[in-house]
């Protein structure tokens, strides 16, 4: 199998069912920000961090894989038996944020993102996350989308918050306040 088919050169492609859209599809740029989203993680995957993240962000990878393949997939006409997402990976989410908050100070301000260089590429992974948690808010409200999917996406923005505060703490790096002028 080629990497190449050259369907793709006119700026069309294909959605799992068949069904051929524009590659400025929001449909498109929904599950291509999710792999975005998943690249990233895979980068700090690859960083110095324990093996109990990396398993956490392993975890996540393999569900985003499976957000999308559903965004990829045409619910009008894909018949495809597809993973799907369940609640117990929304509230695995929530039981590390639980845990993680047992181990680091108490939030009192807003902080700025930053802090040690894996905790800040934490940060990007949040934003990039919000980013595709917002353009499938906007899928959702022209087209089908499965609604724990947003679920899943609000909750592990949470978590990278979380996370990134956890990996700062354990690196020793001092939270920045965020002081706003008067």
């Amino acid at each position: 199998m080629k990497i190449y088919t050259k369907k793709g050169d006119k700026g069309i492609t294909g959605l799992l069912g068949g069904t051929r859209v524009s590659k400025n599809n929001i449909r498109i740029e929904a599950y291509g920000t999710i792999d975005e989203l998943n690249s990233y993680l895979g980068l700090i995957s690859s960083l110095s961090i324990c093996g109990f993240y990396k398993d956490q962000i392993n975890e996540v990878q393999d569900r985003l894989f499976t957000m999308g393949s559903l965004l990829a997939s045409d619910p009008n006409k894909s018949n495809l038996q597809l993973p799907m997402l369940d609640l117990k990976d929304i509230q695995k989410l929530e039981a590390w944020i639980d845990e993680f908050e047992k181990t680091i100070p108490a939030l009192t301000s807003f902080i700025l993102p930053g802090g040690h260089p894996t905790g800040a590429h934490v940060h990007v992974a949040r934003c990039i996350c919000r980013r595709a948690e917002r353009i499938v808010v906007a899928l959702s409200e022209i087209d089908q989308v499965d609604e724990r999917i947003l679920s899943y996406l609000n909750r592990l923005s949470d978590y990278l918050f979380v996370l990134s505060r956890k990996l700062n703490f354990e690196q020793g790096s001092k939270e920045q306040l965020w002081l706003p002028r008067n």
